[in-house]
């Protein structure tokens, strides 16, 4: 009787630890959250774009480089296309341009995901950074710009073992980036194993050809980065814990933690307006629909702006939500001149009057 006990025992503990865990990433998920519509003026849909923009930046003169056909590891395929990288020129209301791709490059395995823009300050030439999953793996390609040719000239592929899990990446250099890992496992049912035990496992990786370390961690599900227009501070959106960390940048590329700012959803992609700094969030209003993708009960969008965030009392604003009957599973939104472009993972691009 004394044996039968303590299994009952340790049986319903661990029925009451399943419970919880599961509890817990319901919450963390926003999985009972439902949306009210907060629609923008005069939305309109980018043609020639259907299989996603996952990720969108724009430069200063109204440039803006689109990638589309994310595959990601352990979620939906939704097209056996190949990735592309579109480009848009804002505020033409053109419609987007697939750029070629030239060099020594399987395209045929291209799955674009995080993207960053780099110009060399000596001669001007324009490098694309764009985080790449063919075949399931995880790599950083980078390309020069040939605005002449409409084509992305392929420089170099970047493969490390701490580069394991890229989700997003934010040049610094011609071949310098911080990268961060969105899980800390490569195998599917381990990173489902992750989640459910919400392991703070993820980093930030700073890559130079001469070295490649792990410059900040402690991070639950690590996703969107970019840099602050003084270059001083690096934001990452902590997707499950529904924060953005602001990262202080250190004369040896380290990162030290500064603060975390809420902002109530599941957010991607990080865009930083250059004049005010003020940051843009492509967001998942809730979890559990980007993961089940129910046609029937489609995923949400939402924007979220993010001012003075340095300051002691930053304001945090939702400029945009859509219940899915619009926009499914907003990844990423970006100003321009009185315009916001909204990207998706897998679906479409809206571009709204923001005035």
């Amino acid at each position: 009787m004394g044996k039968l006990l303590i299994v009952s025992v340790l049986i319903a503990a661990l029925a009451v630890l399943i419970s919880e865990r599961f509890s817990t990433l319901r919450n963390r998920t926003l999985a009972f959250r439902e949306l009210t519509q907060n629609h923008l003026p005069n939305c309109e849909l980018l043609k020639g774009i259907e299989i996603g923009a996952e990720d969108i930046t724009i430069l200063e003169h109204g440039l803006a480089f689109i990638s589309s056909g994310l595959k990601y590891p352990g979620m939906p395929r939704y097209s056996d296309e190949p990735g592309k990288i579109y480009t848009l020129h804002l505020p033409s209301g053109d419609d987007p341009t697939e750029l070629q791709i030239k060099g020594d490059f399987d395209t045929a395995s291209f799955a674009p995901h995080g993207i960053s823009v780099y110009i060399n300050e000596e001669d001007g030439s324009v490098y694309l950074f764009v985080v790449n999953h063919p075949h399931k793996n995880s790599q950083v390609e980078i390309f020069q710009y040939v605005e002449e040719e409409n084509a992305l000239l392929h420089q170099k592929t970047i493969k490390h073992e701490l580069l394991h899990n890229v989700n997003d990446i934010v040049a610094v250099g011609v071949e310098n980036f911080y990268a961060t890992n969105d899980h800390y496992f490569t195998n599917d049912h381990l990173k489902l194993l992750e989640m459910l035990l919400s392991l703070h496992w993820c980093d930030v990786v700073y890559y130079s050809p001469e070295a490649v370390r792990v410059v900040a961690g402690g991070l639950l599900n690590a996703n969107g980065i970019n840099i602050s227009p003084d270059k001083k501070y690096l934001y990452v959106s902590d997707l499950m814990s529904h924060r953005v960390i602001v990262l202080n940048i250190q004369k040896d590329k380290s990162l030290s933690r500064v603060k975390e700012v809420a902002v109530g959803s599941l957010c991607d992609n990080i865009e930083v307006e250059s004049k005010t700094g003020d940051l843009w969030l492509g967001c998942h209003p809730n979890g559990i629909k980007i993961i089940l993708s129910d046609p029937n009960d489609p995923p949400g969008s939402e924007v979220i702006r993010v001012q003075n965030i340095l300051s002691d009392k930053p304001v945090v604003t939702q400029v945009y939500s859509d219940n899915g009957s619009v926009l499914i599973g907003s990844s990423v939104a970006t100003p321009y001149k009185g315009k916001l472009l909204i990207g998706t993972i897998y679906q479409k691009a809206l571009v709204c009057d923001l005035e």
